[in-house]
């Protein structure tokens, strides 16, 4: 009996897959999260670095309510089983995708999941040890006249957005290799609106930035600008021979 080709699959059947890789990738991450969660601390201790390094020794973050604290590590072990588990869950992604991909192409798990979790990993660490630091300097150089009150919730928050955000736009080069690879993307589409990329990533480095300056942006729009340029690249080489 020949297994049922993704594209002979029905919508609901569909719905099924996503749903299993989903609660397959949920597994995963609780089971990161668990492990974790025994080392909350000395998470705590890394993800504050950044921002306790322009402060006076000895200076601590603080809290507004009595939960405040337990919900942070929630918070940690959370983000730390994410990254943990990130190559399982592109591991799932692929398993959902690949039915629909040719038999060749599925031969590409190894890479596409090497890949992923690379760029993803890479993400996070351009934000944590280039753009936070930078963001954390700038905002107490503008409020160096006030005494600092800094909120472990407020603080843990721009983290996480700025982690996993730059880890998900770290991905752009390898969605360009897979889109090329399936013959939907080109180099000369990438080069054609090249243009309107740049002003869109300028769009999104202002959503995602923790500061209104354009040097903060800058940080977040340069390594996008290098990655679009990284993605023409790939898709130049992977993609389908294009026609003058």
């Amino acid at each position: 009996m020949t297994k049922k080709k993704h594209n002979e699959m029905t919508f609901f059947e569909h719905l099924g897959e996503l749903r299993k890789r989903i609660l397959y990738s949920v597994f995963f991450i609780l089971v990161c999260f668990l492990a974790s969660w025994s080392f909350v601390d000395k998470i705590y201790q890394w993800l504050a670095q950044p921002l306790l390094q322009f402060m006076p020794p000895g200076e601590k973050l603080a809290f507004t309510s009595l939960t405040e604290p337990f919900m942070m590590y929630i918070k940690l072990a959370l983000i730390a089983g994410l990254f943990l588990a990130c190559p399982f869950v592109f591991h799932q992604l692929w398993l959902f995708i690949s039915p629909a991909l040719y038999n060749k192409e599925k031969g590409l798990v190894f890479p596409f999941v090497f890949f992923t979790t690379v760029f993803f990993l890479l993400g996070g660490a351009f934000g944590y040890y280039f753009v936070f630091p930078w963001a954390c300097r700038f905002f107490l150089e503008v409020g160096k006249d006030f005494k600092a009150i800094i909120t472990i919730d407020q603080y843990f928050t721009l983290v996480f957005r700025i982690l996993l955000g730059i880890a998900v736009i770290f991905e752009l080069p390898v969605l360009a290799f897979l889109l090329a690879k399936l013959k939907i993307l080109t180099a000369r589409f990438l080069i054609k609106y090249f243009k309107y990329a740049i002003v869109l990533i300028f769009i999104i480095a202002a959503v995602i930035t923790p500061t209104p300056d354009a040097v903060t942006q800058s940080l977040f729009a340069i390594p996008m600008i290098l990655l679009y340029l990284l993605s023409i690249g790939i898709a130049k080489v992977v993609g389908p021979k294009e026609t003058e």
